[in-house]
């Protein structure tokens, strides 16, 4: 009867450290919105939050979008264009942001090519339906070095790995070994 009790206790600090361990796993880092700006989009007045700003490419960001009184009786859509976005894409709809539950928003996105952006809503609610363009949004370069030269030195270690293996191998020369038991 000891080993069961002795076996059940394990299981539950098991259990209990690995609950603990992962609280902080399931909280969720907050949005710091650094910049904003207004838009208005027919009777409604709407925030766009920027979590980073300037604005570079290929660097993730999050934005909310928050309109006057709420998203509680909204519902809306957003398409963005500009130089690095394929023409003719279909509204996406206005979403919670997944971690600004109070807020429409898009999380870790990024843009790959520099240039300006306009980000067209469209807002159906209790006052009606309304559009608006946030238009003119410059996205620079992306920040350090050119991609090529990144990926570049970036894989160094790996043809360094390859070549020290190809040097082991042929020194070694495996397949003359004798096989020994």
């Amino acid at each position: 009867m000891t080993a069961l009790r002795k076996v059940a206790v394990t299981v539950l600090v098991t259990v209990t450290m690995a609950l603990v361990a992962i609280a902080p796993a399931s909280a969720y880092a907050p949005v710091d919105i650094v910049h904003t700006e207004r838009v208005q989009v027919g009777p409604y007045a709407l925030t766009v939050g920027f979590s980073t700003w300037p604005i570079r490419a290929m660097k993730s960001l999050d934005f909310t979008f928050v309109p006057d009184g709420g998203i509680a009786d909204k519902s809306g859509t957003l398409k963005i264009e500009g130089p690095g976005l394929r023409q003719g894409r279909r509204p996406a709809p206005l979403v919670r942001h997944p971690r600004k539950r109070d807020n429409w928003g898009l999380d870790v996105r990024a843009f790959d090519d520099p240039g300006d952006y306009s980000f067209t809503f469209a807002i159906d609610g209790p006052l009606g339906h309304g559009e608006g363009t946030l238009s003119g949004v410059h996205i620079l370069d992306q920040p350090g070095p050119p991609l090529a030269l990144s990926w570049t030195i970036g894989s160094l270690p790996l043809i360094g790995l390859i070549v020290f293996l190809g040097v082991a191998w042929r020194r070694t020369k495996p397949g003359r070994q004798p096989l020994t038991v």
